[in-house]
């Protein structure tokens, strides 16, 4: 880990709530803010693995609260919440970043497991934002980053109920951030594209289609500080441009559907769940902001 280097500017000093902290892109995120000059609360539900990263991260200067917690229990939510304020005082960001990506064919996924994505990767960040909100409101200030993907603006086959969690989380924060403009509450979203080097593309060796593009933790974690340090409300995590591809799916979403198909797109999400076209079983894995 490297040495942590306080740094003046918007985080400086700011306590920063970071979700999903102990593996993945949680750790990147973690040890960018904390470059930052930020004192961090990391919470995820293994107590352990988030004790080590905790540990690094102090040992190289940082100030660090671990605070393991279950996040699809509301009980668990609240509890964290509580123990932040307790321990650091306030909380001026809150980064929600923790969250499943349930793979395989819809049909064939068991209903405990959608039910958790969509209580991990949608309402968990409601949750927290509500618990959070009230004293960034009467306070003037604070600012909400939501990691979500670009699957919740093109929605993915073999990946449906994560693109439905992360598509609802991209619309639920563009609503707050114009129902409380003007209120000094900021809200900014993150759509990371396919994430190499963690979860899945490094435990199971696949890569995306060379027209899909990827990204590094590292390209993630910089875009969260530049969302908080800049104000920035969107940012596309991805080393190819796919603006146009996005406007494509809005303005013809059947031809959308072709690009994806005759990209390489749909193949490839059905090989990555190990899926012919006609068999095939479902499975779930860590999603790059788990």
């Amino acid at each position: 880990m490297k040495s942590v280097a306080s740094r003046s500017g918007v985080l400086g000093g700011a306590v920063v709530l970071l979700t999903g902290g102990s593996r993945g892109i949680g750790p990147f995120i973690a040890e960018a803010l904390a470059g930052r000059g930020a004192t961090l609360a990391l919470a995820a539900r293994s107590a352990q693995t988030l004790a080590a990263v905790a540990r690094k991260l102090v040992e190289g200067g940082a100030r660090v609260e671990a605070v393991p917690a279950d996040l699809c229990e509301q009980s668990e939510r609240e509890r964290l919440v509580a123990a932040v304020r307790e321990r650091l005082g306030r909380i001026d960001v809150l980064v929600n970043n923790a969250g499943l990506e349930t793979e395989g064919a819809f049909t064939e996924l068991e209903w405990p497991a959608v039910r958790e994505t969509v209580e991990l990767n949608l309402l968990a960040p409601m949750a927290l934002t509500r618990l959070v909100l009230p004293e960034m409101i009467e306070r003037g200030s604070g600012h909400v980053v939501n990691v979500a993907s670009l699957a919740g603006k093109t929605g993915v086959p073999y990946e449906a109920v994560y693109s439905g969690t992360k598509a609802g989380l991209a619309g639920w924060t563009r609503a707050l951030r114009l129902e409380l403009a003007g209120t000094g509450v900021r809200f900014s979203t993150i759509f990371p594209g396919y994430v190499r080097d963690e979860g899945m593309f490094a435990k199971f060796g696949v890569e995306a289609p060379r027209i899909a593009g990827s990204c590094s933790p590292t390209d993630v974690a910089r875009a969260v500080v530049r969302s908080i340090e800049r104000g920035r409300v969107e940012t596309i995590v991805n080393s190819r441009p796919v603006r146009w591809t996005l406007a494509v799916n809005e303005l013809a979403p059947a031809f959308g559907d072709w690009l994806m198909r005759v990209s390489g797109v749909v193949e490839f999400q059905r090989r990555k769940v190990g899926r012919s076209p006609r068999a095939g079983a479902a499975r779930r894995d860590a999603a790059p902001g788990a």
